[in-house]
């Protein structure tokens, strides 16, 4: 038995493949979970511009320490009307002075953080296909009233 692999298609790398950027509302507190409304947003990348409709939303968990998972699910529709549904599961976490601002709805330097998510898309458009047959990461910022997320494409 053999200790190696063979990476036949070389070493995993990451192209950027579009930006996100979304409104947010106040988030809804039930105990440890929140759940913060998608009011809106714009998604654009790889010939791809699209609008992040409205009626989504981000459910988080936060635990006692601050870290926070996420599982945000939304829709967004291309130019041409084409619809594509969005779940995008991550995490969140870094000092625990500068979680408690960020759960204050304060600015926190994004350098503080790390906030690192894994989309998955699901349509029926064929020219949009190419989403649902590769892995995403996304990097996140978030601010009062807004999240950001740069999408890359893992190779």
């Amino acid at each position: 038995m053999t200790n190696s692999i063979n990476l036949g298609a070389g070493e995993p790398r990451l192209e950027h493949a579009f930006d996100m950027r979304v409104q947010v509302a106040k988030p809804i507190e039930i105990g440890r979970r929140r759940i913060v409304p998608i009011l809106g947003g714009s998604f654009e990348g790889s010939g791809l511009r699209a609008t992040v409709l409205t009626g989504g939303a981000d459910y988080q968990i936060i635990q006692p320490d601050g870290f926070t998972e996420a599982d945000a699910r939304y829709v967004i529709e291309t130019e041409r009307a084409e619809r594509v549904y969005v779940v995008n599961r991550g995490m969140r976490h870094g000092p625990p002075e500068a979680i408690a601002k960020l759960n204050a709805g304060e600015t926190v330097d994004p350098a503080l953080i790390y906030f690192r998510t894994v989309p998955t898309f699901e349509t029926s458009a064929p020219d949009l296909l190419w989403l649902t047959r590769a892995i995403f990461i996304g990097i996140g910022e978030r601010y009062p009233g807004e999240v950001a997320i740069r999408f890359y494409r893992l190779l």
